[in-house]
């Protein structure tokens, strides 16, 4: 009996391994094959240029505004004052120390470099990282408060709250995201910023709020229809006996029914917000720099698209891989 089990145990390790150089055999030979068609169309892969549109180091020159004398160069700790005295006046740079290009007494005409130096700046790839981090967080946190309202609304027995849920739900899934990008951005946008304006309020919402608005309310409808499911998939004894020992309807959902229906709907929710996270790539046609539009910007002037789009890939892929982990981290937590 022992020796059998023993048998099984190495053709299913032998098997597993076989597979498993199966697998990694036919990568390398898609990233062959990719190599290949690349070089039949002499394309230069430039894989060296990629760390600049992360954090890259600029010259920053300091040029003068007037045409004059340097009447002063004051060192005073780390930094320097370069002080340049004309007709119409007399102007004050600053600059750190040890790059000054100018001595005292010299004559400088419009445009002329005082002082440079160089500063490590992040980079276009990074912003827009950054940006879609930021508008993808927002719009999360929005989405669950609008799609556990909605939801609950679904199911209530109000016809007013139950028939303005289905229509929100029916309104927003029935119709593209993209489309609904353009409602927010041009029709909403422009009809709220002009009545700030004409109020004299002295502020104008930018584009960026109307994406997280878009992808917010495109987002609740989904989470409602999932919040609508979990709690209807608690059993009625569920609520009856919490209401028996005198829980008031509030009290039963918050305490005893979304606790229980929030680990039935974690898993879709998951994919629900891995595709938020995607999505938030269309934001770039309403002008947000997220990292779709940067890499798009990046690739017009560097004409790298092959480097860029697989970097831009890698990076999506990490920020839906990290919320699938958090999201399983949190599956195990509810189930302990």
């Amino acid at each position: 009996m022992n020796s059998t089990l023993t048998l099984q145990k190495l053709r299913q390790k032998r098997s597993y391994f076989t597979w498993a150089t199966v697998f990694f055999l036919l990568l390398a030979a898609a990233i062959a094959g990719l190599y290949y068609a690349a070089a039949q169309i002499d394309y230069v892969w430039r894989w060296y240029r990629i760390p600049r549109y992360f954090y890259y180091q600029e010259d920053i020159e300091i040029r003068s505004e007037i045409a004059g004398e340097v009447t002063a160069i004051t060192y005073a700790g780390d930094g320097v004052s370069i002080t340049v005295k004309g007709d119409n006046g007399e102007e004050t740079y600053s600059a750190p120390t040890r790059t000054v290009q100018v001595s005292d007494g010299d004559l400088i005409f419009v445009g002329d470099t005082l002082a440079s130096y160089k500063t490590w700046k992040v980079g276009i790839l990074l912003l827009g990282l950054w940006i879609t981090i930021k508008v993808s967080l927002i719009a999360i946190f929005f989405g669950i408060l609008i799609g556990v309202f909605a939801g609950l609304a679904r199911i209530s027995t109000n016809p007013a709250l139950k028939w303005s849920a289905i229509t929100y739900i029916e309104l927003i899934r029935g119709s593209p995201l993209l489309v609904q990008i353009f409602i927010w951005y041009f029709v909403l946008g422009t009809l709220i910023n002009t009545l700030l304006i004409k109020q004299q309020v002295g502020i104008t919402i930018p584009p960026l709020w109307f994406g997280v608005a878009a992808l917010a309310f495109f987002t609740g409808a989904y989470v409602a229809e999932m919040v609508r499911a979990g709690i209807q998939s608690i059993h009625r004894g569920q609520t009856e006996a919490a209401r028996s020992l005198g829980m008031t309807y509030g009290q039963t959902m918050v305490h005893v029914i979304l606790p229980q229906a929030m680990r039935r709907i974690l898993p879709p929710l998951a994919g629900q917000f891995i595709s938020l996270i995607k999505d938030s790539s269309l934001l770039g046609i309403i002008a947000i720099r997220e990292l779709s539009k940067a890499t798009r910007e990046v690739v017009t002037t560097s004409l790298q698209p092959f480097e860029l789009w697989f970097v831009c890939a890698l990076l999506y892929l990490v920020l839906t891989f990290s919320l699938s982990m958090w999201v399983q981290y949190l599956e195990r937590r509810t189930l302990v």
